[in-house]
């Protein structure tokens, strides 16, 4: 099974890292969309059916906390995975996400493994 991810990152550079990454990884790719905000990730989100999304914390317009918060007041919305990408390795900020609705969390750097096995906790078929 092929999955549709979503990268929402303020950075191009960031999002063309995770997109690589998850293509070296060997993730089975429907199709992969980017964001640049909170705000173009949820309206996206209406539009497209995502399995899975990749999110930085400090965007402008709306923020990854934001983000995952109104992402789990939606019904369509609140069941799909959200996984943090962010430098911020502090514990109060972990906390924080993982209180907003976030299933995982990860530091960057980050590496192929670290995306693949993230992807394959949470979307397993088998």
């Amino acid at each position: 099974m092929a999955y549709n991810i979503l990268i929402v990152d303020d950075s191009l550079t960031a999002r063309a890292f995770v997109a690589r990454t998850l293509h070296m990884a060997g993730v089975p790719l429907n199709q992969v969309y980017e964001a640049r905000n909170g705000q173009e990730a949820l309206d996206l989100l209406e539009r497209e059916w995502v399995d899975l999304v990749f999110a930085d914390i400090n965007m402008p317009v709306m923020n990854g906390a934001e983000m995952v918060k109104r992402m789990r007041t939606t019904d369509l919305l609140k069941s799909i995975p959200v996984v943090i990408v962010s430098t911020d390795r502090s514990a109060h900020r972990m906390t924080e996400m993982k209180e907003a609705g976030v299933q995982a969390y990860l530091t960057k750097p980050v590496t192929p493994e670290d995306l693949k096995t993230t992807v394959e906790r949470f979307l397993r078929t088998a």
